[in-house]
């Protein structure tokens, strides 16, 4: 059955130690706002959004003092230690406790709040491949595979791209696939990597080099940066 609606997982239980703040990197403001709320931004006003579940810490003191907005539905659910436990939580929410099995989800990073509707768009129409799709971007670095510290051989470039996301899967095959990898100790990296582990092939969508994910510190002017541009475009006529 193909659906027009899609539903949306967000992992926002990291710490994100590497930002060396006394908040949640999520939690960072950006032009009067927070780092999620901008995320949740790219989401809560577009026609094809169902809803969206966020994971979090059960003890957050900061989500809880957010102004969500009445325009979709937002569920909470308990984040776990790591990314894929949080994601799996979600799933498991929206497969048991929603009855949404027969939907698509994008699962995207709490600290990307950049994204712009044409990539969102763009992935959203491949809604219904059964492999899943996620939004990606060629490397266009010379790559270097590192030994103690030093070079040890360039590695190709070619067919190499950055994962980013959202990336987008149907819930009830993303759950059983993200739960089969985990259960057997295969290292999750994203969604994309459990698909991989049950031998499927996710369209790589190609996106813009704006959708950055907040990590260290300088991500955060960058992304103001982008924020700022993106804001000036949806004020632009068209």
């Amino acid at each position: 059955m193909k659906h027009n609606k899609t539903w949306v997982v967000i992992p926002a239980a990291g710490v994100g130690k590497r930002m060396q703040a006394d908040l949640p990197k999520q939690y960072l403001k950006l032009h009067g706002r927070t780092v999620i709320e901008h995320t949740l931004g790219c989401f809560i006003s577009h026609p094809d959004i169902a809803g969206l579940v966020i994971a979090v810490q059960p003890d957050d003191p900061h989500w809880r003092k957010l102004d969500m907005p009445d325009t979709l539905p937002v569920y909470t659910v308990a984040g776990g230690q790591e990314r894929a436990d949080s994601v799996r939580n979600a799933l498991h929410f929206l497969l048991h406790d929603l009855q949404q099995g027969e939907y698509p989800v994008l699962v995207h990073d709490a600290a990307r709040p950049c994204l712009l509707k044409k990539d969102l768009d763009r992935l959203l129409k491949l809604r219904n491949h059964p492999d899943g799709a996620i939004l990606a971007m060629p490397v266009r670095d010379t790559m270097k595979r590192e030994h103690q510290g030093c070079i040890d051989h360039t590695v190709e470039r070619q067919q190499l791209w950055h994962a980013l996301t959202p990336q987008l899967f149907g819930i009830q095959k993303l759950h059983q696939v993200l739960g089969s990898a985990l259960d057997a100790g295969v290292s999750i990296t994203d969604e994309a990597s459990a698909m991989e582990y049950a031998g499927c092939h996710p369209v790589l969508v190609e996106g813009e080099a704006s959708n950055i994910k907040i990590t260290r510190p300088a991500d955060l002017e960058l992304a103001a940066f982008f924020l700022q541009q993106k804001q000036a475009l949806c004020r632009s006529p068209r």
